[in-house]
């Protein structure tokens, strides 16, 4: 689940398709197609993520301190 660069933050995804509590993305750079449930509130939606938006995955675990 990593682009060429070993980092599966690090790259740009287009929006594929949206389906309630999933995302279906594709790295512009690596080609690779994920679906992944993002932890929200509410349902996913087609407004909120069209297909073709742009978008980065920021990485949870980072600025966390111990």
């Amino acid at each position: 689940m990593t682009n060429s660069s070993g980092e599966l933050f690090g790259e740009t995804y287009r929006v594929l398709a949206v389906e309630d509590w999933s995302l279906k993305i594709q790295g512009l750079r690596s080609g690779e197609v994920f679906t992944i449930n993002p932890v929200t509130e509410k349902p996913l939606t087609a407004d909120d993520y069209p297909p073709g938006k742009l978008i980065e995955l920021s990485d949870p675990l980072k600025g966390l301190g111990n």
